[in-house]
């Protein structure tokens, strides 16, 4: 582990007896170059004459460095040439680590893999018996006593098994003999270029981490230049959005081919061809046959019966029972494809990730008054199957291939109208200014129209958001007077009034969606507020010390269960007696109102105010309320963060905002309490090594190296003790919100402006809270909000 040494060459004294043969070019060792070097007594002439005419290459033997007994210690160290003051993989400096000096890593490679025509020392190396090093002499050469034995693998039975192997290959081949100094140059070459790829990945110098700092800094300048501030400029008036639009039209998928020769479908054990219409529909089934989907009696029957009306005569004749078919070897093939998809090396990747960029430049763009803007979703979704959320009547139905000629564009009359694919045209050509789609179609599963809309960051998207948001904030002024409108019609003698007054009620403090109608046995059977029938609540006089309880429990959106315990006004809680008097339980629990009717009452009360502007708004003061409770300026960085995703959470959980916990929660909930535990560890070891540190400099107070070791340690025990906080906080976070949903409430109820305001406050970094698509999304938030601002 000290400096590296040519064993056999003289450094004072006679060498040892035990010191390993050394192969020599036909210069020095003879014809054979098999002669072994005598030991000589030195001479500084003959020294510097014998080494200026070696030219033997020298092969680098590991070493299993010898450490203290911790567990957190990495036995492979990295560069030989770093300094002192380098931080190990953990974050600790060499001498935290036990003093030891780092080695250069490297892969052995086998005796056969040499050059025939090259020589080779070997170096090894060498460490005194007690293995101590003081930090200044780390890295320098010293000198082995003679008295130590020889250490590491090239010094031990694997020394002779090399020359052994090196003498035979010389002895067996001719050139040996002719070999000059120039030969071996040029043949050491090869050995040149496998050194520019090193095992180890070579650190960045200061200079670089800060060039390439400034180049994104500069990159991100340019942008903000190119930015459109649509923001500042005069908004259209009579609901015109845009004065010229001008696209490709969307992009569609590939057209199915049929399957390779050698993969078949089997129906009742015999090979049956089908047609390619049949066969692409076959191929859906087979691709999702490790899913528990193709398990499920309603989207077995649901695939069957569309499956048929792709079959030709022929084909439905013969297949008539799903159970016969046999689509293993079409699954194979499809998992063979995903796993070389997973398998493609680095050049196939990039080949794939340039033709996909020159998919989006020709597609992904368009021209929206005169500027450049980026379209969100440009694909056309490819045919499949129909899974849906839940227990959805409808799934394993077959979504159809979408052709042009289902597709309407809308662009401006004077713009380029986009060419439909050759041999198609498109359903229609639209010139219609006062929407933001750029193409629009019916999908046939549950007849909704899909549309070609732009990207979150562009203008059409930021004006709809900045409005949505305004409309919350004027409702902040007027929502006092809008309480105590419903709380007055919560007793009225119209029974619309009322059950209206009670929807808003719960709307108002729940947070519910309004629910909008559906056609039964249509969809899932998920429900609003507007929506909720008799069985969907339970009413309690007396529940856990709480008088007058509503006790929740419906499917809300995406199938998401609302299950709630809610104490009401006691008003509130006779009017629901009533509503479901008489009712059965599947019967509406508000008959005489629809999320229509809700709406058109309260655009009445404040213009563009909706159920959901309502969500908005409770869910934004939520977050400016729990963020001025729970912020602290003298927090440290990772606390602050733990405030706002505290404060989100609040949020999520008012808006029902849950998902699943991941598969793999738990594994890596293990793996970052393993890093915890060991960057404890760590901890306890650099503070050790402080403590010795400091007793060092008292016993030699005058010596300033000592000094200077002593506040490595100390910035050592810094950085161990605020990643070991970072991580602790980071298993906060994720057991706190393993079933909450943060992003949903983030990016669609809560004003960005709030979360603006309160980084520049709390001096946070915005990109802690929003990544850069996300904040090109809020843009405008960006750019307008002061560090005063007030929802």
């Amino acid at each position: 582990m000290g400096g590296e040494k040519n064993v056999g060459q003289a450094r004072g004294g006679k060498a040892k007896a035990k010191t390993p043969r050394q192969r020599l070019s036909d210069k020095e060792g003879g014809s054979g170059g098999d002669a072994p070097r005598k030991s000589t007594k030195p001479n500084k002439e003959r020294t510097k004459a014998t080494a200026k005419s070696q030219r033997v290459e020298k092969v680098k033997v590991q070493k299993k460095p010898v450490l203290p007994a911790c567990p957190c210690v990495n036995p492979m160290i990295v560069d030989s040439r770093s300094s002192p003051n380098q931080l190990d993989r953990n974050g600790f400096p060499d001498t935290v680590l036990g003093l030891v000096p780092k080695v250069k890593a490297f892969k052995m490679e086998s005796v056969e893999s040499f050059d025939d025509d090259v020589r080779f020392n070997l170096a090894v190396k060498e460490e005194p018996e007690d293995g101590d090093f003081v930090p200044e002499k780390r890295g320098k050469k010293r000198k082995r006593p003679e008295d130590e034995p020889m250490e590491g693998p090239s010094c031990s039975s694997a020394t002779p098994t090399l020359n052994r192997k090196l003498k035979e290959k010389d002895e067996a081949d001719p050139r040996t003999e002719n070999n000059t100094k120039e030969g071996i140059k040029k043949e050491k070459k090869p050995k040149k270029e496998e050194a520019e790829h090193p095992v180890t990945t070579k650190k960045k110098s200061k200079e670089e981490i800060e060039a390439a700092k400034a180049l994104k800094i500069k990159k991100r300048e340019e942008e903000e230049q190119q930015r459109w501030r649509w923001w500042e400029e005069d908004k259209y008036e009579d609901g015109v959005k845009w004065k010229f639009l001008e696209h490709r039209g969307p992009f569609f998928p590939p057209e199915y081919q049929h399957l390779p020769d050698n993969v078949n479908f089997y129906y009742n054990g015999k090979v049956v061809k089908l047609g390619l219409a049949a066969e692409e529909v076959a191929l859906f089934f087979a691709q999702m046959l490790d899913h528990e989907y193709t398990t499920k009696d309603v989207f077995r029957n649901n695939f069957f019966k569309d499956w048929r009306k792709e079959m030709t005569l022929e084909e439905r004749v013969l297949i008539s029972d799903l159970n016969k078919c046999d689509f293993r070897e079409l699954h194979t093939m499809h998992k063979e494809k995903v796993e070389a998809r997973k398998a493609m090396s680095k050049e196939e990747k990039l080949v794939m990730k340039e033709a996909n960029q020159k998919i989006v430049e020709e597609y992904g763009f368009c021209i929206l008054d005169h500027h450049r803007e980026r379209i969100g979703n440009f694909k056309i979704e490819p045919p499949g199957l129909f899974r849906g959320r839940g227990e959805h009547p409808k799934q394993g139905m077959l979504k159809k291939r979408i052709q042009p000629e289902d597709v309407i564009i809308n662009c401006e009359k004077k713009s380029c109208i986009p060419e439909p694919p050759a041999g198609h045209h498109w359903k229609e050509v639209r010139h219609d200014n006062t929407v933001t789609w750029l193409a629009s179609w019916t999908e046939n599963v549950q007849g909704s129209c899909k549309y070609v809309m732009l990207n979150p960051s562009s203008k059409l998207k930021g004006e709809k958001d900045w409005e949505k948001y305004e409309v919350a904030r004027r409702l902040k002024s007027c929502v006092n007077g809008i309480r105590q409108q419903y709380q007055q019609d919560i007793k009225s003698k119209q029974m619309e009034i009322r059950q209206r007054a009670v929807a808003l009620y719960f709307i108002d403090k729940l947070a519910l969606r309004a629910g909008n109608e559906k056609e039964e046995g249509e969809t899932a059977d998920t429900v609003g507020c507007c929506s909720l029938r008799v069985e969907h609540i339970t009413l309690h006089d007396l529940l856990e010390d709480k008088e007058c309880v509503v006790e929740f429990d419906f499917l809300g959106k995406d199938c998401i269960r609302y299950y709630n315990k809610v104490p009401v006004t006691k008003r509130v809680f006779k009017n629901l007696k009533l509503f479901m008097k008489n009712k059965e339980p599947g019967d509406d629990l508000f008959d005489r109102l629809n999320a229509c009717l809700l709406n058109k009452h309260l655009s009445s009360l404040l213009p563009g105010l909706t159920a959901k502007v309502f969500r908005t708004f409770n869910a934004s003061i939520t977050l400016q309320e729990q963020l001025q409770q729970l912020s602290n300026m003298t927090d440290k960085p990772a606390e602050k963060l733990l405030s706002y995703n505290r404060a989100n959470r609040a949020v999520a959980v008012l808006c029902n905002h849950q998902r699943v916990p991941p598969k793999t929660f738990d594994q890596s909930m293990a793996n970052l309490q393993s890093k915890i535990d060991g960057r404890r560890e760590q901890l306890a070891l650099a503070k050790s090594e402080l403590k010795l540190a400091k007793k060092e400099v008292k016993a030699h107070s005058s010596d300033s190296k000592l000094q200077a070791v002593v506040e490595r340690k100390k910035k050592a025990v810094q950085r161990c003790e605020e990643q070991l906080m970072k991580m602790e906080v980071q298993a906060t976070n994720r057991e706190e919100n393993k079933q909450i949903a943060l992003g949903t409430s983030k990016l669609n109820y809560l004003d960005p402006r709030i979360s603006v305001a309160w980084c520049k406050n709390m001096e946070v970094p915005l990109d802690k809270i929003y990544n850069k698509s996300q904040r090109d999304k809020f843009a405008w938030a960006v750019d307008m909000t002061g560090a005063d601002f007030l929802f």
